[in-house]
């Protein structure tokens, strides 16, 4: 049963065995509501239309099949069409990342969790370094896992998920994932990980559906680590 941490009528989630924390970048890190990922669909749209000399709508509609059909659009144009990768994700993160504010509780809560804290993510580092710099965080993560690092093999992948715990040591049963995209929660499932969905009312954070790869459903990722029960470290006397 997927468990919605806000509701006060469930258990709290039991995190005490977690030793190692993975955590998707867009609209997980940050909230959906800020739209900075709006700018990045956007821009991939202007890519789109500009590499393939489509009109806008007919842009859209190859973003959105590409997304669907091989993960991200990014995938698709480099199988279907030889993209250079390095120059769609110089272009599509290019964004005014001032619509974000730094988020102080945020970094209290990372900080205090115990073990390693990893970024997982389908971008690049620079955009992970970039956002987590402006929300404050920069310093509180061990390590960034992106696209060029999975060989450009993108979340939902198995294989590219198993690439990332091999890469970083992590033992499955003791790390927890989270994601706005339920499909991508599927592969940290099957490999043994703790998932957990972060709900946003955004078009791409429903590809899959939702199901039994959930354990954990939350609106907020500041909202469920505050609530969930984890190790916390000792307050000094």
């Amino acid at each position: 049963m997927i468990q919605t941490q806000t509701d006060s009528n469930k258990p709290r989630a039991d995190l005490t065995h977690i030793d190692t924390w993975i955590f998707d970048l867009d609209n997980t890190l940050y909230p959906a509501k800020s739209e900075l990922f709006a700018q990045i669909d956007q821009r991939i749209t202007t890519f789109v239309a500009e590499f393939l000399s489509l009109d806008h709508d007919s842009a859209r509609v190859v973003q959105k099949e590409m997304f669907h059909g091989h993960g991200t659009t990014l995938n698709g144009l480099m199988k279907d069409h030889a993209l250079d990768p390095h120059v769609f994700l110089d272009f599509v993160h290019d964004i005014d990342v001032s619509v974000l504010d730094p988020d102080p509780e945020l970094g209290k809560i990372l900080a205090a969790l115990p073990g390693r804290r990893l970024i997982y993510t389908n971008g690049s580092v620079a955009h992970a370094e970039r956002i987590s710099r402006h929300l404050g965080i920069e310093d509180l993560f061990h390590g960034v896992h992106d696209i060029i690092a999975a060989n450009f093999i993108p979340k939902p992948s198995t294989q590219a998920f198993q690439r990332f715990l091999d890469d970083h040591g992590v033992n499955p049963k003791s790390a927890v994932f989270f994601d706005d995209i339920p499909h991508n929660l599927e592969p940290a499932h099957a490999l043994g990980l703790t998932t957990v969905w972060i709900d946003d009312p955004s078009e791409w954070s429903r590809p899959g559906g939702i199901g039994a790869h959930i354990h954990h459903r939350a609106e907020s990722l500041k909202s469920f680590l505050l609530q969930a029960d984890w190790i916390r470290p000792m307050s000094p006397e």
